[in-house]
């Protein structure tokens, strides 16, 4: 469910940000949707669902597959008979047909890349296998299917650059199966290691063998739905069929948890971390490999605080840790001496929020978050700070990982109005070189970024970023995208996108506030919008939208919510409470019931973050909020766009069909309320070809002009 964090890519079309009144259309005619006499019994209150024959797999019911696709045929008709579609689609292709490369990574002797020449399906692997030798193309996903709905879902190369284990995810399911490539000479081997979800590859040093997590194999029928329980590690040699796997660890008694295996750089220790379903909460084991009769040994032993493993130095491992530190610190943990009180602090907490270290030469590299924008630090093993990284405006680093003989790193910078470029980062002589640049057609100095803070309803202060063109003037008439998501201790950082490009191009607004429930302030941020305090996060985003209009930038008229998977349980659940407060709302591979979510897939993952119904407390919470149980007939919603996918096994489709399934039924204004389901995709953008995602955009767009009443000039 992490994961979480969806931006569509929306875009530019030349259209003028003054509305423009369009005949009033009659009310849209509804596919019909059967209703039940549906009662569950939460801790003595009876709770209707009317709807839970929408909850059978699209793929097993025909009344399920017959229905949906009756929504999607309203939605087309309804979409396509918008003039501006066809000249949204022709610039959606043309501004999307960029180069872009990812950040190097270092590979034995050489580097291997991802590069998109702009309008392939999907990005192609390429390899340098000396520092003088030519990119060659390794791995091309787009040769796996014709429509490109076959995808490369992770990557990891042996420590010696000669093997590439590699993911293949199918309609953008997260199931997953690991294949192994010879690098030099491009061959397949016959390695498959299927029914893995987010594995964790761990190489051993000399390359010929990885350790990794995997689940049991679900019945066919319940593949995109059952809940993923009783993850193990196991331990594979190059080669050999997976059934020859040796079983390293399973967990007992706590089907729930979740595992991933590491390595030491030295191959010395293995080392388990466990998690309580999504929570980011961890207990760390570890194994001696040089004893073959060594057990393992708990490190950390309750699930309390966040242990993200760095490096190591013999028997001392550097963890990343917000124990004692709930904006996180830099720790050295002795494991001969594993008490608490031998910790040792290399980099202790700051006032900027730390999330990412890495390890480049002799030195630290870390990554901080002030205000939500990217600060990187650079400091010596022994923690002695260097120096800062010069980077070009408010916007996000990332990158900074390399080998411990070079002091040669890649990061990638962006933001809002920055598209990404790539740059080289030598740490011993602070230098930075550009490497790629993306090649839009626009002139950033030509749009403008600001930060505000506005209060919340419990006073909280709170960061918004607000872009748009250079010399706007605060008028009520512009069309505004206030885009949001709030969980998972998931940061929203400034970024480039279409979206925003889109926005700030037609003369409109695109906000972005960092909403509590994410990780922008550390620990404390996040918790104060989990479980029975989630209204916390909602109440800061109907703020949000409450000073922009306040502050004259917009009006409820020309403002549209947009958020997908977590972000769309947020904009669902505040387009139940405030109808009145938005005019448009794009609601993307969103969770809407809260009382039955964790009966599927990853669901079960989110009990951490949201809380169970089996619990009193927290069910009154769920239930006070969960956007499918709070729509409420005779109301007015704003006109409402839902997307899902018919492979969504993350925010299974089932929350997308009976939330729509519920507006449809109670909505009295003329606004319409459509659903899009996408085939042969996942979750939101995951695995989803470069054609599917325009297409889609181009949907999404289009269904904001005409609900907007923008004009075309």
């Amino acid at each position: 469910m992490r994961s979480l964090f969806l931006l569509f890519a929306l875009t530019y079309v030349a259209f003028a940000p003054q509305p423009v009144l369009r005949a009033t259309e009659p009310p849209l005619v509804y596919p019909a949707t059967r209703r039940v006499e549906q009662l569950d019994n939460f801790h003595g209150t009876q709770v209707a669902d009317p709807y839970r024959w929408l909850e059978s797999d699209i793929r097993q019911s025909n009344e399920v597959a017959a229905w949906a696709q009756a929504q999607n045929e309203l939605t087309a008709n309804y979409i396509g008979k918008i003039p501006e579609r066809a000249s949204i689609r022709d610039r959606l292709r043309k501004l999307w047909n960029f180069e872009r490369y990812s950040s190097p990574m270092h590979v034995g002797a050489g580097l291997a890349y991802f590069r998109n020449d702009g309008l392939q399906n999907h990005a192609v692997l390429y390899v340098v296998d000396t520092p003088s030798a030519s990119p060659r193309p390794l791995l091309d996903p787009n040769e796996w299917s014709t429509d490109g709905t076959v995808a490369l879902s992770g990557t990891k190369f042996s420590p010696d650059g000669k093997y590439l284990a590699y993911a293949v995810s199918t309609a953008g399911s997260d199931w997953q199966t690991w294949h192994v490539l010879d690098v030099s000479t491009g061959k397949l081997l016959a390695d498959e290691l299927k029914w893995t979800k987010f594995a964790n590859i761990a190489w051993t040093k000399d390359s010929n063998a990885f350790y990794y997590n995997r689940f049991e194999e679900p019945p066919p029928e319940e593949q995109f739905q059952a809940t993923n329980r009783n993850e193990r590690v196991y331990f594979h040699h190059v080669g050999t069929p997976q059934n020859k796997d040796e079983l390293i660890y399973e967990q007992t008694g706590h089907p729930e948890w979740r595992v991933a295996s590491l390595l030491t750089p030295d191959n010395a220790y293995l080392i388990l971390v466990l998690h309580e379903t999504d929570d980011d909460r961890h207990r760390i084991l570890f194994k001696d490999l040089a004893d073959p009769h060594a057990g393992f040994i708990s490190l950390i032993d309750r699930f309390e605080h966040q242990f993200h493993f760095i490096t190591s130095d013999g028997p001392v491992f550097y963890f990343m840790s917000n124990a004692a530190a709930p904006r996180r610190r830099l720790i050295a943990i002795d494991t001969r001496t594993p008490d608490t009180k031998n910790w040792h602090d290399i980099v202790p907490q700051t006032d900027d929020t730390l999330i990412d270290v890495g390890c480049v030469g002799k030195h630290f590299v870390l990554t901080y978050l002030h205000d939500a924008s990217s600060r990187v630090r650079i400091f010596t093993r022994d923690g002695e700070h260097v120096r800062d990284v010069k980077l070009p405006s408010i916007g996000t680093a990332t990158g900074f990982s390399g080998q411990p003989d070079s002091n040669e790193t890649f990061y990638s910078f962006s933001s809002f109005s920055t598209p990404p470029t790539v740059y080289r980062y030598d740490v011993a002589t602070d230098m930075s070189s550009p490497l790629h640049a993306t090649n839009v057609d626009f002139n950033p100095d030509d749009y403008q970024v600001e930060q505000i803070f506005y209060h919340s309803a419990d006073g909280t202060r709170v960061p918004m970023f607000i872009s748009h063109k250079g010399g706007l003037t605060r008028s009520v008439v512009h069309p505004t995208l206030l885009y949001g998501y709030g969980g998972y201790n998931f940061a929203l950082k400034p970024w480039f996108s279409v979206t925003a490009l889109a926005w700030m191009e037609m003369g409109g607004i695109y906000a972005v506030p960092n909403i509590r429930g994410g990780g922008e302030y550390g620990a404390a941020w996040h918790e104060s919008a989990i479980k029975e305090k989630r209204q916390t996060a909602f109440n800061d985003f109907i703020a949000a939208a409450q000073w922009l209009i306040d502050n004259r930038y917009t009006q409820s008229s020309q403002l549209a919510i947009e958020g997908g998977s977590n972000g769309g349980l947020l904009v669902a659940a505040v387009l139940t409470q405030r109808p009145d407060l938005f005019h448009a709302c794009l609601c993307e591979v969103p969770l809407t019931d809260m009382l039955r979510f964790h009966h599927f897939t990853d669901g079960a993952g989110g009990v951490s973050e949201f809380g169970s119904p089996d619990v009193p407390a927290e069910f009154h919470a769920l239930f006070a909020y969960s956007p499918y149980h709070n729509v409420r007939p005779g109301t007015h919603y704003p006109a409402t766009l839902v997307t899902t996918a018919d492979t969504d096994d993350r925010a299974v489709p089932l929350h997308s069909f009976k939330f729509v399934a519920a507006l449809q039924h109670a909505q009295t204004g003329s606004a319409p309320i459509l659903l899009r389901v996408e085939s042969n995709a996942g979750h939101g953008d995951v695995g989803k070809p470069t054609t599917k995602r325009i297409e889609e955009a181009t949907d999404e767009l289009t269904f904001l002009v005409r609900n907007l009443n923008m004009r075309a000039d």
